[in-house]
């Protein structure tokens, strides 16, 4: 009897480590997030299965073209995919030609998947000067991703942005890590 519950109570602490340990690293260090849409075609498509890297902004800012994860300020409980276009203290301004100008410069780039049509600028049109630990995001398919350019979404503050998309893990024939895709 006493064998029995020695190996109960080995069994249960082991089971409360595990639980433990996926806590802290879904907690601090990355957690599963499905794409759901289609706004970061073709780099992401829907039912994608990422996992975010939550621990890296920790150590260094996020960078040009990362790829985000963000929650929607007015649903905390949906999260946004977005590539970052603007970093803190940039201009920015998309032309009616669907250009995207950086403080005047036009951005070297080619994530997007088609010509900005002039009714998908949005709030762009004029430029759009980003605060300290403000970021300007867009989506890859720029004509059908809601993001900085809509004033419902606005700029992110870094705050607010949980991490960076690492690796897509389904389907798992493309299964890759995302850095600068």
């Amino acid at each position: 009897m006493k064998k029995v519950m020695k190996e109960l109570i080995n069994t249960g602490l082991y089971l409360l480590f595990i639980l433990c340990s996926i806590y802290l690293i879904i907690t601090y260090v990355g957690q599963r997030t499905e794409v759901e849409g289609a706004s970061m075609e073709p780099t992401l498509n829907d039912g994608d299965n990422l996992i975010v890297d939550k621990i890296s902004y920790r150590f260094h800012e996020p960078e040009r073209f990362d790829i985000i994860v963000f929650p929607f300020q007015y649903q905390p409980e949906v999260y946004y995919i977005k590539r970052i276009i603007g970093m803190p203290g940039e201009t920015v301004q998309i032309d009616e030609e669907g250009k995207i100008y950086i403080n005047g410069e036009v951005l070297p780039e080619a994530y997007g998947k088609e010509i900005i049509k002039p009714e998908t600028i949005g709030v762009a049109y004029e430029p759009v000067v980003l605060e300290e630990g403000e970021y300007f995001v867009m989506g890859d398919n720029r004509n059908n991703s809601r993001d900085s350019r809509d004033v419902v979404v606005g700029n992110i503050k870094r705050d607010n942005i949980v991490g960076k998309a690492w690796v897509r893990i389904w389907p798992f024939d493309q299964i890759e890590v995302l850095a600068h895709q």
